[in-house]
């Protein structure tokens, strides 16, 4: 059954300036035995200040039971919670929004369906798609992969000066992914990004509150 669409909160600019520092992907490969919930909750206890759902082998109705279970923790932290590239799964869970790529569904369509106030987060890998996003309504944008990740092997390469470039052309936050460690947030420090997302250095970690803390760290001393 379809739920109603109930965003609990309007997530300003400058809202999602500070949640895009630090960004955890979920990604089931590293759970283990361990819930989504409970990973979550210790990425968010660490210092994670959004996330996004992604398990690719989930449709549409898992993925909204899962977001559903997602989504009170998210809000006792206070952090957004969007859904990878699926709208309805995000109508029918009434969390914050959705992140699309640049084969998923439209950023136009995204807000189209979802309203002015969710979020809308856009992949993208060149300055014109990032003024194109930009123009369709997008809420921040993810760049990379700014370095080689074993999560995404098919991911193309984001030079950094590429990367600095798409910062100086849009107003909204971006987010670098790709590759990203603790070790390698300074290496990024004179791009103009937001923040990180994160996927295999947050979950695949032994400690994940731990892990978040130390990634929380290097972003609030090298960004």
């Amino acid at each position: 059954m379809q739920l109603p669409r109930h965003i609990y909160r309007t997530w300003t600019q400058a809202d999602l300036r500070q949640a895009c520092k630090l960004y955890a992907v979920t990604d089931p490969r590293w759970l283990g035995d361990q819930s989504l919930a409970a990973a979550v909750a210790e990425a968010l206890v660490g210092g994670a200040t959004m996330v996004q759902l992604r398990d690719k082998g989930c449709d549409t109705v898992e993925l909204a039971q899962l977001a559903r279970g997602l989504a009170p923790v998210c809000r006792v932290a206070n952090v957004p919670l969007v859904i990878d590239d699926d709208i309805e799964a995000v109508k029918m869970s009434g969390v914050d929004g959705v992140h699309v790529g640049q084969s998923d569904a439209s950023c136009a369509r995204a807000r189209e369906v979802l309203g002015p106030d969710a979020i809308v987060g856009v992949s993208v890998q060149t300055v014109s798609q990032a003024k194109a996003a930009e123009g369709a309504g997008a809420s921040y944008l993810g760049v990379g992969a700014v370095f080689s990740t074993p999560t995404k092997q098919d991911a193309d390469a984001v030079s950094l000066v590429t990367l600095t470039e798409i910062c100086r052309a849009v107003a909204i936050p971006v987010v670098a992914i790709g590759g990203i460690d603790a070790r390698r947030i300074a290496e990024l420090a004179n791009t103009g990004i937001d923040g990180v997302a994160v996927i295999s250095a947050l979950f695949a970690s032994q400690d994940i509150e731990a892990a978040a803390e130390e990634l929380r760290r290097a972003v609030d001393e090298d960004l």
